[in-house]
């Protein structure tokens, strides 16, 4: 008799996850699936898909050495449904067991097809809390309860206190102030970012060779390359990524966190994320790890916070918004963006320097960081007017680290601005002038940053003007947009219908059938 098959998803690979509680190896099983639906519900990038099934199979080779009963379906073996409520209930007939036992899933597609597969079976599903992050949903819930807005700000300062990071004896933020924001803003020297300590790097061994083999064969057609791969699908090798950005690459993190550089993807950053999302790292030794090197002196205090808050502050406020505002709000779309993504974000066969070495980057790594993210290919789709459930598709599809409950809330609400306002008070609307001064981008481009109008005139301000124009009554009234909507009227009647013409020749792909020579 089977008493417990403990389901364990592609991002649960925790072997101390509540879903163990109370595992009896004599009486339960573990039950994973490698299934196509989660390579073609988005269209996955063959990095992405590479992580998670590298990561699954070395977890599952742990669980079979730790003595465990495993039901592993591979996703190219005979039989094999393609979903996981097909495979989960094809294998319920054959295994029969008491109860299943799961951690709460991380997407309400999959926690839902889960559920409704159970209860065909007749078989009860034990949904226990995630004990992979510091703060609880229903905690999230209380703190959002009776508030119009939700301010990640706020969120974070009652983390810090709740849980005495960061924090002084007398219940005070270490050094005095709870951000600082404003120290980790700097651009890179004209001579650029210097020598930037390497990134962890991990050669696939032969568990991860014959999952590369496996994803060039079943999404031969899907984008990106695994010619590059190299990233930790291990508990042992995530722990010594960590160990080496602390070491050699946090003390630079806080100055240049914003800043980009052309054919330089990694940076100060710490490319964690995917690690931790996949469940090899937890948060609490992640964050433990930055205050000790502040506290030791081996990082300085801002870069130290700016990096704390990304995990403790806006790590748990995303995926408290997701859960707080799930189903309704992948449908969100406040400004009625109903564009198509261009193709070439599939290719980055784009004119537009920033565009292309981000889109590219991210094709070949899976992986881009938070500014090119959010204030390149993220800005460009909302100036552009994209359907935000395009973008969001999108950023699912091609990133190393996504997962629904952080990609949706940081696409959607911080990104697109979709949710109006929920997460963030204002969009994050630019010109092509932010780019120019975070990056060497605009001096090999075609386009000029200064420009509204013109074959020349960057689409980054083109659109940026555009997007001003047509939602000038709703951001009108946002107070920290005033200043920017105040200054169309410095525009006449004559450029504002230059500027729409332009936006519209844009939208219909002008800009990268037509590419002026460059200006430089």
């Amino acid at each position: 008799m089977l008493r417990n098959l403990v389901i364990v998803l592609g991002d649960q690979l925790d072997p101390d996850a509540s879903a163990f509680d109370d595992f009896d190896p004599a009486q339960d099983a573990v039950w994973m699936a490698e299934v196509a639906e989660e390579s073609t519900h988005v269209w996955s990038s063959k990095p992405r898909t590479a992580v998670f099934l590298a990561a699954m199979r070395h977890f599952a080779e742990d669980q079979r050495d730790a003595g465990h009963t495993l039901h592993y379906a591979e996703l190219d073996a005979r039989g094999n449904s393609g979903t996981f409520a097909g495979q989960l209930a094809a294998d319920l007939e054959k295994l029969k067991p008491e109860a299943l036992v799961m951690t709460e899933p991380g997407e309400w597609r999959v926690r839902e097809a889960l559920q409704q597969t159970a209860d065909a079976a007749g078989i009860p599903l034990d949904i226990r809390i995630d004990r992979h992050f510091f703060s609880t949903i229903a905690e999230f819930a209380e703190h959002a309860e009776g508030r119009a807005t939700l301010r990640m700000e706020y969120f974070y300062r009652e983390m810090r206190k709740r849980h005495g990071i960061l924090m002084t004896g007398r219940g005070q933020p270490v050094g005095g102030e709870w951000n600082y924001d404003a120290d980790n803003r700097k651009a890179f020297p004209k001579q650029g970012p210097g020598l930037v300590p390497p990134r962890a790097t991990f050669p696939p061994d032969e568990i991860t060779r014959e999952v590369i083999a496996l994803v060039e064969t079943e999404f031969a057609e899907h984008p990106g390359s695994l010619d590059t791969f190299a990233w930790p699908v291990t508990r042992a090798q995530a722990l010594e990524a960590l160990d080496l950005f602390i070491d050699e690459r946090l003390p630079g993190f806080g100055d240049a966190q914003d800043a980009m550089w052309p054919g330089e993807p990694w940076l100060w950053h710490a490319h964690l994320s995917s690690s931790m999302n996949l469940k090899l790292l937890h948060p609490r030794e992640v964050v433990a790890a930055a205050e000790e090197a502040y506290r030791s002196q081996r990082a300085p205090l801002a870069a130290v916070e700016g990096f704390i808050r990304q995990i403790l502050g806006w790590r748990e406020y995303v995926r408290g918004i997701y859960w707080t505002q799930m189903p309704g709000y992948i449908q969100r779309n406040a400004f009625e963006a109903f564009e198509p993504l261009p193709d070439w974000y599939w290719t980055g066969d784009t004119p537009m320097a920033c565009l292309r070495d981000a889109i590219g980057t991210t094709l070949e790594n899976g992986y881009a960081h938070h500014i090119q993210r959010l204030m390149v290919t993220g800005l460009y789709a909302m100036l552009l007017g994209v359907d935000p459930r395009e973008v969001h598709a999108w950023y699912l599809a091609v990133y190393v680290d996504a997962v629904e409950w952080a990609e949706l809330p940081n696409t959607l609400g911080m990104s697109q601005y979709a949710d109006g306002g929920l997460m963030g008070s204002k969009p994050y609307a630019a010109t092509g002038k932010y780019i120019d001064r975070m990056s060497p981008y605009c001096k090999t481009c075609p386009f000029d940053p200064a420009k509204r109008i013109g074959e020349d005139a960057c689409p980054f301000t083109t659109l940026y003007w555009d997007y001003l124009i047509r939602h000038e009554a709703p951001l009108a009234e946002n107070h920290r947009m005033a200043l920017q909507v105040k200054n169309l009227g410095r525009l006449d009647d004559d450029e504002i219908t230059a500027i729409r013409a332009r936006a519209d020749s844009i939208r219909h792909g002008d800009v990268t059938d037509s590419r002026p020579s460059s200006r430089w």
